[in-house]
Parts: structure tokens; C-alpha cells; sequence
């Protein structure tokens, strides 16, 4: 459905994308991220035709997005992630315009508008000037004129930015419900919600593609590893002496030193983190050191994002470049 190759994006002597390459077939949520300045929204805005790429191409259902335009960009739909909404007509109004702009005449138009206004549930504030509505209804303004056309493929950037809990419960069961007829490509910076609906996740970095992957192998085959966390009545020196005769444990550190003891945090590869545990804790015993707290858990996506773009910002910050 969408082929990204080789695509670049230099601004002078500031590269923004660098020879990014991707696949996404057809339907499905997916997820796009990268922290501030990874080059995110410059991909998306070259994938929409909004911006010329200095190298590469990208095809939309076999489309060039810069040999064929007007075809690659019926098969989209694109909703920023400050939705171009015209603050002085009504819900309807805006709808009907849009269309027309999209080439929907007639009966066409006035059914493919009742259906994204059922579909966005809006329907009840299509006579309300947009500029009445609420935050969380302008943005269901702004997914419902992405979906006019029918597009094969809808992107949305920063959908649930400003919402409240509920509003960015609803729009999450919506996007879940189009990507069920659609591809949608998603980006956020809320990782949860990713994880949430996303089945697959494109992470970027300095302008490269860093993973591509399902959330949960992603979890599992990437750097970030399970952990364990425990206090421990013993030295430092003990501590080391105990934990280098584990041989499931990758590394440790010494988080805190307190009255009652040392706290510790290991990382493992072993999926079995509960036989990890047992071990640490009868390790200890068996030297007559007490374990008085100890906790498990498991890599997320936020643990494998942090990761992968550990550092980017701080290198963005220097540069004096900043990217959205």
C-alpha cells in the first residue's frame, strides 16, 4: 500500500530524513514515532505531498507522490496535527466544501457526508458553526474531512493532542474501528496509546529507521531487557560478589544506599523472571543476607523508544534545530 525508498530531506547542511526505506500493507493501525526533531513530521508531510523530498520515492497504491500526485493523493486522507478547519462555517458547511474540493458532486457528496458524520459521530452539531464546538469535536471535524473520498489511507498526526481522558478514549475507539477498512498511520507522543491500538510500530531516529516491529516483539528482541529491583542487607562488595555468580544476569547497578540497606536494579534477558528472583533471593540467604523488598518487571515501549533515540534530544538541542 505504502513504499518509502531511500527518501531524504536536507535543509543546507541540516539532513532531516536520511535515506529512510519502509513497507506498510494494507489496513491496520500503524504506528509512527520519533522524539521532537527525529524528522517524523517531515516524513509525513513528504508522504502527503505537502513537501518536496531532496532524494527518494514514495509510492501511495502504486502511485508516485511526485510523478502522480493527483493520484496518490485521492488514495489519502491527512489530518495535521492542527486540523485546517474554518472556524466560521458550520460542521456541514466545512463537510460539503472539502468534498467538493476532493471532486464529490452531488448525491455522492451528500452520502459520503452523512457517513463520515456517522462514523465520526457528529452527526447531532453538523448545523453548529465550528467554532462552537469543543476541542475533542474539532478534532472528529478534522478526521471526519480526511475520511471524505473513502481514502485507502488516512494519517493522522498528534489525533488526541489537548483532549481530555474521555475525548482521547473516544478517538482511540474510532481510529481502532478505521483501521478495520483502512491503513491509518498514526503518530503520537503518547506511547500508551500506541501500544494501545497500534499492531505495528515504525520508530525513527535522527532521520533513520531505527525498528520497525510489532509493540510486543519489539518488547521482547530489542535492548530493553526485564528488571528486577531489590533492597538488600548487604556491602557493596558482597552485593557484586553475590550477583557475578548468576549467570542469567546481564548487569546491575547500585541505585541508592540507605539506612536500611542497598537497592539495586538487574536486568536479565530470561523471559522467566520469577526463577531470576528465586535465585537472586536464595543466593542472598544462602550468605546469610536478608532481601527485604524486591520487584519485577517487564520491558515496554517506552522502555525500547528511550532506548533507541537515547540522546537524540540533547544533540537536536545543541544543533539548534527544531523539528515537530
Amino acid at each position: 500500500m505504502i513504499t518509502v525508498e531511500h527518501l531524504t530531506k536536507r535543509y543546507g547542511d541540516f539532513t532531516a530524513v536520511s535515506d529512510l526505506s519502509f513497507e506498510i500493507g494494507e489496513g491496520h493501525v500503524y504506528g509512527f514515532l520519533g522524539p521532537n526533531g527525529a524528522g517524523k513530521s517531515t516524513t509525513m508531510n513528504i508522504m502527503t505531498g505537502c513537501l518536496s523530498a531532496t532524494e527518494g520515492h514514495v509510492r501511495i497504491d502504486g502511485h508516485d507522490i511526485f510523478e502522480e500526485p493527483d493520484q496518490a493523493k485521492r488514495t489519502m486522507g491527512y489530518l495535521p496535527e492542527q486540523p485546517p478547519l474554518y472556524m466560521n462555517e458550520t460542521l456541514e458547511e466545512y463537510l460539503k466544501f472539502v468534498g467538493e474540493a476532493k471532486g464529490l458532486k452531488g448525491r455522492e457528496l451528500q452520502k459520503q457526508i452523512g457517513e463520515v458524520l456517522r462514523q465520526t459521530k457528529t452527526g447531532h452539531v453538523k448545523d453548529r458553526l465550528i467554532s462552537a464546538l469543543s476541542k475533542g469535536y474539532r478534532q472528529r471535524v478534522g478526521i471526519a474531512q480526511a475520511l471524505l473520498g473513502n481514502p485507502k489511507v488516512i494519517i493522522l498526526d498528534e489525533p488526541t493532542v489537548g483532549l481530555d481522558p474521555i475525548q482521547i478514549i473516544e478517538i482511540r475507539d474510532m481510529i481502532r474501528q478505521l483501521g478495520e477498512n483502512h491503513t491509518v498511520i498514526l503518530s503520537s507522543h503518547i506511547l500508551s496509546e500506541v501500544q494501545a491500538i497500534c499492531e505495528k510500530v515504525l520508530i525513527i531516529s535522527k532521520g533513520k529507521l531505527v525498528a520497525f516491529d510489532r509493540p510486543e516483539n519489539l518488547e521482547k528482541l530489542l535492548l530493553a531487557p526485564n528488571g528486577i529491583s531489590f533492597t538488600a542487607e548487604a556491602s557493596r562488595e558482597e552485593i557484586d560478589e553475590v550477583l557475578s555468580g548468576l549467570n542469567r544476569i546481564m548487569q546491575w547497578e547500585i541505585q541508592t544506599q540507605e539506612d536500611e540497606g542497598i537497592r539495586v536494579n538487574v536486568k536479565t534477558e530470561s523471559e522467566n523472571v520469577r526463577d531470576i528472583c528465586r535465585e537472586i533471593f536464595f543466593a542472598f540467604a544462602g550468605r546469610k543476607k536478608a532481601i527485604l523488598e524486591m520487584s519485577s518487571g517487564k520491558a515496554n515501549l517506552e522502555d525500547v523508544f528511550i532506548e533507541l533515540t537515547e540522546g537524540e534530544t540533547c544533540e537536536e538541542e545543541e544543533s539548534g534545530v527544531s523539528e515537530e
